[in-house]
């Protein structure tokens, strides 16, 4: 099967009307080159009215979808760094109440192993008066 050739004379059009016969010969020839593809930018580009007015919306969409995510991911960031500076701040105050319960109490110890010894004494002194 022949292809028919696509170049054509065209002496009288205007200039936008050349662009379109051109544009359609390209939608034509994509046509018999790949059906199935074409199908889908024939219908892209006939939602868009061909003008590229879509690349232009998806650009504006995809910045701004980029900077909701952006903007999100930093407020997450920012809620994970406070809870943690908190509980750094929590751990530390748990770990001076800690210590300062381990110093009484080692007063405690320290003044039952007086007290200890002076019963010790004082029993070993009883045993010897006896």
């Amino acid at each position: 099967m022949e292809r028919p050739s696509l170049e054509f004379n065209l002496p009288d059009t205007p200039e936008e009307g050349k662009l379109y016969v051109v544009d359609s010969l390209n939608n034509l020839n994509k046509l018999n080159v790949c059906p199935a593809e074409s199908q889908l930018s024939l219908d892209e580009e006939e939602n868009t009215g061909g003008t590229g007015e879509s690349m232009a919306e998806s650009n504006a969409r995809n910045q701004f979808l980029f900077f909701i995510t952006f903007i999100l991911t930093l407020t997450i960031s920012l809620a994970l760094v406070s809870f943690v500076i908190f509980l750094i701040f929590q751990t530390r105050n748990e770990l001076d109440q800690i210590s300062s319960r381990l110093l009484s109490e080692k007063k405690n110890i320290e003044e039952l192993k007086k007290l200890n010894n002076i019963i010790l004494k004082h029993l070993n002194q009883s045993r010897i008066k006896e």
